[in-house]
């Protein structure tokens, strides 16, 4: 399961985290985003013990979206030492988000 971050714990789960991240940027409304976030959650059950997976809701924290450019979702950024790796743009399969992943690991 993903944590949920917002515009108040993201500087300690994502940026003082000594694992890699992934963060879903995502919005209820948001049709693309309802395909990626099962597999968000996937990913972070699998990873659990070697990453940090986490969604950020852009309409509840928009500060943090903001912060990084997120114009559109879903967005999916890979950090990793508190700096951003890798970014995927708009729905895709789970592989892809794997092999992001595994590069940092």
């Amino acid at each position: 399961m993903a944590l949920e971050i917002t515009d108040a714990n993201f500087d300690d789960l994502v940026l003082g985290s000594d694992k890699p991240v992934i963060i879903d940027f995502w919005a209820e409304w948001c049709g693309p985003c309802r395909m990626v976030g099962p597999i968000i959650n996937e990913i972070g059950e699998e990873y659990s013990d070697n990453a940090v997976v986490g969604k950020v809701d852009v309409d509840s924290n928009p500060a943090v979206a903001a912060k990084y450019g997120i114009r559109n979702i879903p967005t999916v950024l890979f950090f990793k030492d508190g700096e951003v790796k890798d970014k995927q743009v708009g729905a895709s399969p789970k592989n892809s988000y794997v092999s992001k992943l595994e590069s940092l690991l």
